[in-house]
């Protein structure tokens, strides 16, 4: 029973350096991919594009829009940004009726010369004429 669980004991420790190995080995990974000009996420959620990287006191400085930086600490850059492929070739959806133009709907029968005030009154009922 005792060499049972001296076994199951070295086994748990020796789970446990793997574990932190491969986590070190992933962060010098990610480490070796910094240089300037690449895009970079921090572990607090900012995006932005590495400028300048001082080895010494392991600060990085960041672009978050042209003109602005940042300066974060080199492990609080957690992931490399791949630009995406699919975003260019993303089809671009409509976020209101402004934007699908003058043409009417199937079965409309609005002006599209209308006034704001004339949508108003004839969405309200006003317009209708009374018989």
């Amino acid at each position: 029973m005792n060499i049972l669980l001296f076994v199951l004991l070295g086994v748990f420790i020796f789970m446990m350096f793997r574990r932190n190995k491969k986590a070190q080995q992933q962060q010098a990974e990610l480490q070796a991919k910094f240089a300037p000009g690449v895009d970079v996420m921090t572990s607090f959620g900012l995006f932005g594009r590495i400028v300048s990287i001082d080895e010494a006191e392991n600060k990085v400085v960041l672009e978050l829009s042209p003109g602005n930086l940042a300066t974060v600490h080199r492990q609080a850059v957690t992931k490399v940004v791949d630009a995406p492929v699919a975003a260019e070739a993303a089809v671009e959806v409509p976020d209101d009726a402004s934007s699908l133009g003058n043409a009417p709907q199937a079965g409309s029968t609005v002006d599209p010369n209308e006034t704001p005030e004339e949508s108003i009154k004839r969405l309200n009922g006003e317009d209708k004429k009374d018989n």
